[in-house]
């Protein structure tokens, strides 16, 4: 039996128990986690939501998407990880055998699994990650558990969307809507790349957190007109505009933040207000010629890239921590996340 923090029903306070270890797999590795982080996809599945995309969680359960660990036991046909390997485990999990993981898109494969959804995750003391040869990342001793755990979903999101998908350049103007973890990693990310961020939300704090992290500008959405705001500052609109929220205001407020041939990244997925659905200026985007791209996670094959920029200190993810806790601790975080009172990324360390 291992110690994990179950979510036992939607809504309700989540409970830490005694819960079965998990089974392994001839192609996957049983990890030891050391660390996990508390990301706003946990508190959208304790809310129930996303149920409209598919994701359908069976009670009780063990959240969390964010871990790094120890392997503790490898299946007979792993042939790239041992017991003791330091490893990230990307959320995003591929089959290897579909026509979008042969052609290197792991992170939208035909059968994609989700440590944390559609497995039991990094709020267990033990996890297991299937086909471990295909996704398993090793960790570099230079990286901590905790930073690592602290790029385990949000930042490896906003580096595949800012340097792929986005394809972010030096000297763009990019806005980030929402400086949630996400957001905040999209601002060191575009940052390190030598582009010019703007950061827009409505909690000062959260603002002036982001301007440590390297953004030239901060725009409160409480108080201003974003897209007139940003227009102005810009001097005729963004190049790249993110949501890294995913609601209505954010979604809108960035397409109409772009000058023409601007590029509108969704990160954020939505809630049960919006159900998927956001109603975009489509005359606008023709008018202008804007292009709006979707991003989702990240494949294997990139995190290599990312990892390298942090050991050598081009990106630090651990400056987006701001908070250590342990297991029992997390409950009181998803309430936070009821108001968006948290700051930065938190990570359960303590068990």
């Amino acid at each position: 039996m291992m110690k994990a923090l179950v979510l036992e029903e939607f809504k309700k306070p989540l409970v830490v128990r005694n819960m079965p270890d998990p089974d392994l797999s001839p192609e996957g590795v049983i990890i030891r986690v050391e660390a996990n982080g508390v990301c706003r996809s946990d508190w959208h599945a304790w809310q129930g939501d996303w149920d409209w995309i598919g994701i359908k969680l069976p009670l009780p359960h063990v959240l969390g998407h964010e871990f790094s660990g120890v392997v503790e036991e490898v299946g007979k046909e792993v042939k790239n990880f041992k017991k003791g390997d330091r490893v990230i485990v990307p959320f995003t999990i591929g089959d290897g055998s579909c026509p979008y993981c042969k052609s290197g898109h792991h992170n939208i494969c035909e059968n994609i699994q989700m440590p944390g959804f559609s497995s039991w995750g990094g709020f267990g003391r033990f996890a297991h990650v299937p086909n471990a040869d295909t996704n398993l990342t090793q960790l570099p001793e230079s990286i901590s558990f905790v930073e690592a755990a602290g790029m385990g979903c949000r930042f490896m999101t906003a580096f595949h969307g800012v340097t792929d998908q986005a394809r972010v350049g030096a000297g763009e103007w990019v806005a980030v809507h929402g400086c949630g973890g996400v957001g905040l990693s999209a601002i060191q990310i575009a940052t390190a790349l030598g582009a010019n961020v703007i950061a827009v939300d409505i909690g000062d704090d959260k603002l002036e957190f982001a301007k440590q992290l390297g953004a030239v500008e901060a725009v409160n959405a409480s108080r201003n007109n974003v897209p007139e705001a940003i227009k102005q500052i810009t001097k005729g609109g963004a190049d790249v505009s993110i949501d890294a929220l995913g609601i209505k205001q954010t979604c809108q407020a960035s397409v109409f933040s772009l000058r023409k041939r601007g590029r509108h990244l969704q990160i954020g997925l939505t809630t049960r207000e919006e159900e998927g659905m956001i109603p975009l200026p489509i005359d606008v985007i023709v008018q202008h010629e804007i292009e709006v791209i979707g991003s989702l996670g990240m494949q294997p094959s990139r995190y290599p890239y990312m990892l390298e920029m942090v050991e050598k200190g081009k990106l630090k993810p651990g400056s987006l921590i701001t908070n250590t806790i342990s297991l029992e601790e997390a409950p009181k975080v998803f309430n936070e996340m009821d108001t968006y009172k948290n700051l930065g990324v938190t990570v359960v360390n303590k068990w």
